[in-house]
């Protein structure tokens, strides 16, 4: 009787102990598969990207979270997690279009951009009077109604020169073009107008040299015109792009996956929502 007693209670604890060990462990390895899923969608399938600068508006604005496709290009460092080298160049080597919008790593200091395509290996760009021409050939560019947007957090209407009022609320009213690409690829684009002064650089992005776009390079610049460090500037750390590399490119800009016009505050929840641009959600590029 004695000996009975003693011994159930040490075999009820390790009954007891054997389950809650298998839960732990049965935890840990969803944890590592769920590691693993992530890092292989985001090396191989999408990667995340929120615009940071004005310099891709009308079409992206700050506060809109982009989902990045990885495949279309091939893949390279710069498609990798954390920019690791793990080979070099682009395994497959596949080029953009022209007016493709990709994300990539800056030449100099490796920080993520996004710009529009414009020129690929052997073509000659160049900017006159601010206007974009192509191998020779003026792009046509077809003025259009105004960007209209009211200003908020995100969008501060930088340009005084474009400020309305209208009813107690400012709006950024910028003048807008459409640019049509060899090929019948439109997309539009802001101008202030001509730029007549040079930069630091020596360069004025509105009156540029011809400029031949190198093998294994391609020619990006900002829809924002005149709010743009694209490559018309010379590569510089959080400045000019120049001529990208191809393996440079992270991959292409997809759709908006969420946008904010950055009004919203932690503590006052209701306003996670009256500051979503909902009409921009889920738009493709």
């Amino acid at each position: 009787m004695d000996t009975t007693k003693d011994t159930t209670p040490a075999e009820g604890a390790e009954a007891e102990t054997t389950p809650k060990k298998k839960e732990e462990g049965s935890f840990a390895v969803f944890l590592l598969k769920l590691i693993v899923v992530v890092l292989i969608f985001r090396t191989f399938v999408f990667a995340t990207f929120s615009i940071p600068s004005e310099s891709m508006l009308p079409r992206l604005m700050v506060g809109d979270y982009l989902f990045t496709a990885k495949w279309p290009y091939g893949y390279s460092q710069a498609s990798m997690p954390f920019d690791i080298e793990l080979w070099d160049g682009r395994v497959p080597d596949a080029l953009p279009d022209r007016g493709d919008v990709v994300v990539f790593k800056h030449p100099v200091d490796r920080q993520d951009y996004i710009k529009r395509v414009i020129g690929l290996p052997g073509d000659t760009v160049q900017m006159r009077g601010g206007q974009l021409f192509l191998n020779g050939e003026a792009i046509p560019k077809q003025r259009i109604a105004n960007f209209e947007v009211e200003a908020s957090p995100n969008t501060l209407c930088r340009d005084q020169r474009f400020v309305e009022l209208r009813g107690g609320t400012t709006i950024c009213s910028y003048p807008q073009f459409k640019e049509t690409l060899p090929g019948g690829r439109s997309y539009n684009v802001l101008d202030f107008g001509a730029d007549t002064g040079l930069n630091r650089w020596g360069v004025n992005p509105d009156e540029t040299t011809p400029q031949i776009v190198p093998e294994g390079h391609v020619f990006v610049m900002g829809d924002n015109r005149d709010s743009s460090l694209d490559s018309r500037f010379p590569a510089e750390a959080d400045f000019g792009v120049g001529y990208l590399p191809a393996e440079n490119i992270v991959g292409r800009a997809s759709f908006i996956a969420f946008s904010t016009d950055g009004s919203a505050s932690w503590i006052k929840p209701w306003t996670w929502f009256t500051a979503a641009r909902g009409s921009r959600i889920g738009d493709g590029l």
